[in-house]
């Protein structure tokens, strides 16, 4: 089916994100009668999904885990209206000129439906690349390099890739990478089999979904290498020949020639996601969404909320507060108010 083929949803407010930043948008824009849908990649792999223990958010009981915390959020959003989705996002239009609609000037671009908005807001979060890059990687970043199996999978059709990591969100990119590719060599640093087969108590590793990993280790183009470090990504000008890594107890490194390499880490880095709307709103040098009081980015009715924002202060109740501001910074937009509407009733 093509993209102008899938189904198209309208709605007042689009969220892309379901962390705490995201959800408390969405509930105080639900709340105030618009309209909201929030895309969510996956709810189990954020940085609150992910905290075992939450001890520093306001009336939360310190023994309760992020991942509960998060899912009441959700739930809160969702009793007041709110629609909501797993679904990776690709791409954003943000403009009317893009859009070519004078209402719904943005437009989200998923694998499976199209959601056409009047008002954005960005809520992806901090949890990209990994640490300090492998090397090549950096300087082969787009030329084969690539942290979006969603955005350039399709380019490796009957090609060889390698997906490194073992957290949820590799497990997930490297099974939509074999739909493409002919051979999707999955690259684990850990003992992998050992841990699917109960070596590793589950609660220990959160971040990797075990049923998800055996569905993608059950795939006949998929080759796992265990138990291996990823060492360099290799290339020329024409873009990723290959990646060298070394298995546990080697000596000597080898080559795997693959001409994509999608690198994700086992929990996530620092950096925000910004890969589907990087050339759409300007960011900073440290690759944050630049953003006004209101959390308006630099494009009008687009906002961005949470550690997307590259802050200092990541915390969870900070995310919230950026979640609540524009909500009302929306709502007043949407409405052509002059002041903010505080949501004081409780209905």
């Amino acid at each position: 089916m093509g993209l102008g083929e899938m189904e198209v949803l309208e709605y007042d407010v689009a969220i892309i994100g379901g962390g705490p930043a995201g959800c408390t948008c969405a509930l105080y824009t639900s709340r105030a009668d618009l309209k909201t849908i929030i895309l969510d990649k996956n709810p189990a792999t954020g940085a609150l999904a992910i905290t075992s223990h939450i001890a520093n958010y306001p009336g939360v009981d310190r023994t309760m885990s992020g991942g509960e915390l998060l899912d009441q959020m959700r739930v809160q959003a969702i009793q007041y209206g709110t629609r909501y989705e797993k679904a990776q996002v690709f791409m954003i239009d943000v403009k009317e000129e893009e859009t070519g609609d004078s209402t719904y000037t943005k437009c989200v671009y998923t694998p499976d439906f199209t959601i056409k908005a009047r008002s954005l807001v960005l809520a992806t979060g901090a949890m990209g690349r990994v640490g300090k890059p492998f090397p090549g990687e950096k300087e082969l970043l787009g030329s084969g390099v690539s942290y979006c199996a969603t955005c350039d999978g399709a380019f490796y059709r009957d090609s060889e890739v390698a997906v490194y990591g073992a957290s949820t969100e590799a497990i997930e990119e490297a099974m939509f990478l074999t739909k493409f590719a002919s051979t999707v060599h999955w690259v684990v640093p850990t003992d992998i089999e050992k841990e699917l087969q109960g070596g590793m108590d589950v609660e220990k590793n959160k971040i990797m979904d075990h049923d998800e990993a055996m569905q993608l280790m059950s795939c006949p183009n998929v080759k796992l290498w265990t138990k291996t470090k990823l060492v360099e990504v290799i290339g020329d000008f024409n873009g990723v020949t290959g990646v060298r890594v070394n298995h546990r107890g080697s000596d000597d490194d080898e080559v795997i020639p693959v001409e994509g390499a999608f690198i994700y880490g086992n929990g996530g880095g620092s950096k925000p996601i910004t890969d589907f709307c990087q050339s759409k709103v300007e960011l900073d040098e440290a690759g944050g969404v630049i953003v006004d009081e209101s959390m308006m980015t630099s494009v009008s009715g687009v906002y961005a909320v949470g550690d997307i924002r590259n802050t200092d202060y990541k915390q969870v109740v900070v995310a919230a507060s950026d979640g609540c501001i524009a909500a009302m910074a929306v709502e007043k937009f949407l409405n052509n108010r002059k002041m903010v509407k505080v949501d004081w009733i409780h209905r």
